[in-house]
């Protein structure tokens, strides 16, 4: 079982590497001293997929993911995987990670975590709003001499 504050990185961690890029980095446009333990890198992951999402698991497919590891001047580390291959967003987004572990993480949270997690909500519930307008409902209707 996960414990509370690894499950809370795990939840900022996930909110950071989905963001839109520019999104992030309007939300935090000046990043604080930091030096680069892993510079970017771009490479690929396998992916993994289950049957029936519980059934024996199976290598769907590869995609490209970019990595970055980062060490304020405080010393704390922050690290970031993000999709795609865009190096700045995975380097924001370990900075991110090494701000939350800090003791602005409150602020941090609230001024970036907070705000791109609503954002991120409020795109799914539109999508589903959308496909739900879309939605037909089959049933079968019961003919008379079947009754």
């Amino acid at each position: 079982m996960t414990d509370a504050p690894t499950k809370a990185r795990q939840d900022w961690l996930s909110v950071l590497a989905k963001a839109p890029p520019a999104r992030l980095a309007a939300l935090l446009d000046a990043l604080p001293d930091h030096a680069l333990l892993r510079a970017p890198e771009t490479g690929a992951v396998m992916v993994r997929g289950r049957i029936g999402a519980t059934g024996g698991p199976f290598n769907l497919g590869e995609m490209t993911v970019t990595r970055c590891s980062v060490r304020l001047a405080c010393g704390t580390v922050g690290h970031a995987w993000v999709q795609g291959r865009d190096k700045a967003h995975a380097q924001r987004a370990a900075v991110a990670d090494a701000l939350l572990q800090t003791d602005a993480a409150a602020r941090i949270k609230t001024a970036i975590v907070d705000v791109l997690a609503a954002e991120a909500q409020a795109a799914r519930a539109t999508r589903a709003g959308k496909a739900a307008a879309t939605k037909v409902d089959f049933f079968t209707m019961v003919r008379g001499e079947d009754a």
